[in-house]
């Protein structure tokens, strides 16, 4: 499962990654100024970027303009000085990505990466490999990458690598074979993005133990309030942690916001809305990425878990006993008795073990003549056990193996005798006539 959040905030970074002249700049400059037009036209908050290597020199990076201008401008001015003799697309989506997870430390921001390019780049497949690793961290930083290859071949032999970096990503890639078709495209990408809704690896797709440096070294520690900051935590808004009611959990805050959380606050909160790590999360207030303590946390968390299952262990047990009112013999033994001391018969019952939800509805059997008696099976007429119906009248069947009679016997059309009444031992089942104590096992008999 993937879940959505939603981001009021993003920025779009173009990375132009042309050698050829089969894009002209001022299509190119049509197309991205047709695309921020689109834009406006939704209310959002939107910054702007842009990168493009020279064939001498470092590239040149313009991140976060609130206007399109400044990319404007970089086009024109150093479209003549461009790289024109080989694609270094690994390198600048390096440091594309490297100035998202700089930017993510302080404020969770959509990240909305646009590479136009027009040649396969020449990296060997270690740079693939490391970028590989980054695009999987980036998931976690709400970064799209769509690709535009320009040009008029059918096949390219980075199709596959494309492909993989946009779909890791959530994005795709884009075939302009047409360079008027170009301004069509990349508008199209506005249109598939307007509500900023950000899918999200869920617990499927889980973060490798080995990232775990990765991450804690783009967070930051928790600082100290001023002498002048008052120590009431944001959170529980209590000078004293209402968790562990510890005096010496002192409140702390963020470093870039200064929203004050106990550590035991921060913790729970953490635990319930990290980034894959129960101790690294993003504040509250301004998203900033935050650590704390690992052993604390998950001490704090195995706590949690212990008072969770105590209480489904108690619930589980208040619903197991609020079930419990069933009759632990379908028939009751003094009916039985009554029943049965008219015919001259013994009856021996045996233990059973109901379900809670089933009260009379069970078979059950029985021993005639004493402890070395027939035994006979009692079943309800009807066995539907799911029915919450009383039993209209039970049934008594001889086993196939008894000479006895196998008809079924009703016990509600047996009629008491007028005169005779015998009496059962109940330990050893011996008849009993005009005595108080057994012979046989000499159990006194009321």
């Amino acid at each position: 499962m993937l879940r959505k959040t939603t981001i009021n905030s993003e920025e779009f970074i173009f990375y132009v990654d042309l050698i050829t002249d089969f894009l002209k700049k001022r299509s190119l400059i049509k197309g991205i100024s047709g695309f921020i037009k689109e834009k406006e036209k939704y209310n959002s908050i939107s910054s702007y970027g842009v990168i493009l290597f020279q064939e001498k020199g470092a590239p040149i990076t313009v991140y976060d303009e609130q206007v399109i201008d400044p990319v404007i401008e970089v086009i024109n001015d150093k479209w003549d000085e461009r790289e024109t003799k080989q694609s270094y697309l690994e390198n600048g989506l390096f440091e594309i990505l490297s100035y998202v997870f700089r930017k993510s430390q302080k404020a969770r921001k959509n990240y909305r990466i646009i590479i136009i390019s027009d040649t396969p780049s020449k990296l060997s497949e270690d740079y693939h490999t490391a970028l590989y690793d980054l695009l999987i961290k980036a998931r976690r930083f709400d970064t799209f990458i769509d690709i535009i290859r320009i040009g008029d071949a059918k096949f390219y032999n980075d199709d596959v690598k494309l492909k993989v970096i946009s779909s890791e990503t959530h994005s795709g890639v884009f075939y302009c074979n047409n360079p008027k078709l170009f301004p069509n495209i990349l508008i199209s990408l506005v249109q598939n993005k307007t509500e900023f809704n950000i899918i999200q690896p869920d617990q499927e797709d889980y973060i490798l133990e080995e990232d775990k440096t990765f991450y804690e070294r783009l967070a930051v520690d928790l600082i100290s309030l001023d002498s002048d900051d008052e120590e009431l935590c944001d959170i529980c808004h209590q000078e004293l942690c209402p968790i562990c009611n510890a005096h010496s959990d002192e409140v702390h805050k963020c470093y870039n916001c200064n929203i004050k959380y106990h550590t035991c606050c921060a913790a729970e909160y953490s635990i319930s809305n990290n980034i894959g790590f129960k101790h690294l999360f993003r504040c509250v207030q301004c998203d900033a990425l935050l650590r704390l303590d690992e052993e604390i946390v998950n001490l704090i968390y195995e706590e949690d878990q212990h008072k969770h299952e105590i209480l489904e262990e108690v619930e589980t047990n208040v619903n197991f006993d609020e079930n419990e009112h069933y009759e632990e013999n379908v028939i009751d033994e003094d009916f039985l008795e009554d029943q049965l001391d008219y015919n001259d018969e013994y009856v021996e019952t045996e233990s059973l073990n109901l379900p809670s939800q089933n009260k009379k509805l069970i078979h059950k059997k029985v021993k005639i003549g004493g402890y070395f008696g027939q035994e006979i099976e009692i079943k309800p007429k009807n066995e539907d056990l799911n029915t919450n119906s009383e039993i209209s009248e039970t049934i008594i069947t001889i086993p196939e193996e008894s000479t006895q009679t196998q008809d079924k016997i009703s016990i509600t059309s047996l009629k008491p005798p007028k005169k005779r009444l015998i009496k059962l031992c109940r330990i050893c089942g011996t008849t009993l006539t005009n005595i108080n104590i057994c012979p046989n096992c000499g159990a006194r008999v009321e």
